[in-house]
């Protein structure tokens, strides 16, 4: 799960919720989809903190001087 790019685990995430949404399937693989979704949400909320910390913006000081600062979003 931790070699999945966030493309790949929020589509596999998006499957897993569908077929809980569908409601036709025995409780035990209600179960498990359940906890892959669990388990993909958390991945791609990794991935988005990972993506948030490596965004910053270059800003130009008074003096000319060039500076990296975080992004405030």
């Amino acid at each position: 799960m931790e070699s999945l790019s966030f493309e790949e685990a929020f589509a596999q995430l998006e499957a897993a919720v569908a077929a809980l949404q569908d409601g036709h399937m025995p409780l035990e693989r209600a179960l498990q989809h359940y906890q892959e979704g669990v388990q993909l949400a958390q991945r791609c909320n990794e991935l988005l903190q990972q993506a948030e910390l490596s965004v910053q913006q270059l800003t130009a000081n008074s003096d000319g001087t060039l500076s990296i600062q975080p992004l405030d979003l």
